[in-house]
C-alpha cells in the first residue's frame, strides 16, 4: 500500500497518519510499524516520527486486504477528462472515498465504474485521490488516472502551486472587506473528529477571504475564500475562529434561531474553481463548477429579504 503524504497528514505521527490513510485503527497501524512492515521514503521509522509533505509511505499489511472498492453506476458531472486526469463537479452529500461508515456509494466507487481503473498509489480505498472535499462541500475536484499523474499532482498540492477558490456564506458581517487568517490547525484535544486553532499539536495554515456581497438584513456575508494551505476542515475552522462560521455547518457553526438557511442541510461551502498544471504536458488548466441549486436558492432568498419582498 503506497501513499503520498499530503497537507492533511503532514506533521502527524506516523502511526496516526498511517491509520488515517489506510483506514485502520491506530493500534493496528502501530502493530504494522512495530513489525517492520512500514517504510517512509524507503526507511524504517518509529511510530512517533512526524511525517512530512511529499513523503512516500509504503505499508505491507500482514494479510491481504479482504475487501476492495467495487465500481458502482453513480451519476457523475465530469468537467474534463483525458488519459491522465478526470475533473468532476462533486455534489454535496457525496463522500469522496470509502471509510468508516461509508463502504460504498462514494465518489471513488463512481469513478471506478466510469474510468475502469485509477492510480494505485492512493491505496486500495483511495485510488487516484489527490485531494479531498468534505462530504457536505460541493465543487471541483481532480482525480489522477495513473500513478505518474498522481505523483505529479501531489507535488503541486505539496508545493502550494494549485489555485483553489471557494465560495462560502457566513454568519455575521465582517468589518473589513477582506482579510487573512494565519493560525495553525490541529486535532481538537478532546474530540479527535474536530479540528481546532487551539490544538496542542498544530500545523501552519493560512486562508485569505474577500467579501463579495453583504446581506445586512440577515447578518450574512457571501465570501470568496482562497486557502493557501490544505489542512483538514481548514476553511470551516479558520472562518469560525474569526467569528464568521459557515452557515449550515453542524460542527463549527453557531446554533441559533431559525433562519432562511435552516433547511440547507449542509455547510454553505462550494469549491468554485481549481487551477493546476497538467501532470503530463505542464499546460495550465483551470476549471469552474457552477453554484449548485441549493446555494443559489439560498442566496436568492437573502436577496429578496434585502429588497423587502
Amino acid at each position: 500500500m503506497l501513499f503520498i503524504i499530503d497537507e492533511s497528514e503532514a506533521g502527524e505521527r506516523l502511526d496516526i497518519a498511517l491509520a488515517a490513510l489506510a483506514d485502520v485503527s491506530r493500534s493496528q497501524a502501530r502493530r504494522w510499524i512495530d513489525a517492520d512492515r512500514v517504510r517512509v521514503d524507503g526507511r524504517a521509522c518509529p511510530a512517533s516520527r512526524r511525517v512530512k509533505l511529499g513523503e512516500v509511505l509504503d505499508a505491507t499489511p500482514p494479510e491481504p486486504v479482504p475487501a476492495s472498492v467495487c465500481p458502482e453506476p453513480i451519476p457523475l458531472s465530469v468537467l474534463y477528462e483525458d488519459e491522465d486526469v478526470v475533473v468532476v463537479d462533486k455534489p454535496a452529500g457525496l463522500v469522496v472515498h470509502p471509510g468508516a461508515g461509508h463502504a460504498s456509494g462514494t465518489l471513488v466507487n463512481a469513478l471506478l465504474y466510469h474510468c475502469g481503473e485509477l492510480a494505485g498509489v492512493g491505496g486500495v480505498l483511495r485510488p487516484g485521490i489527490v485531494h479531498r472535499l468534505d462530504r457536505g462541500t460541493s465543487g471541483v475536484l481532480v482525480v489522477a488516472k495513473n500513478d505518474a499523474a498522481h505523483r505529479a499532482l501531489a507535488r503541486q498540492f505539496c508545493d502550494h502551486s494549485v489555485e483553489r477558490v471557494y465560495r462560502a456564506l457566513v454568519r455575521g458581517l465582517p468589518r473589513e472587506d477582506a482579510g487573512r487568517v494565519d493560525a495553525p490547525i490541529g486535532r481538537h484535544a478532546r474530540d479527535r473528529k474536530r479540528m481546532s486553532v487551539s490544538a496542542p499539536v498544530a500545523r501552519a495554515a493560512q486562508t485569505a477571504w474577500r467579501v463579495s456581497r453583504r446581506f445586512p438584513a440577515s447578518q450574512r456575508a457571501w465570501l470568496e475564500v482562497r486557502p493557501e494551505t490544505g489542512r483538514t476542515h481548514q476553511i470551516r475552522v479558520h472562518l469560525a475562529s474569526v467569528g464568521l462560521p459557515i452557515v449550515g455547518d453542524p460542527i463549527y457553526g453557531r446554533k441559533g434561531r431559525t433562519h432562511p438557511e435552516s433547511a440547507l442541510g449542509r455547510p454553505a461551502l462550494h469549491a468554485e474553481s481549481l487551477g493546476f498544471a497538467h501532470p503530463r504536458s505542464g499546460s495550465p488548466l483551470r476549471f469552474e463548477a457552477p453554484l449548485p441549486a441549493d446555494l443559489a436558492e439560498l442566496l436568492a432568498r437573502l436577496e429578496r429579504r434585502e429588497a423587502g419582498r
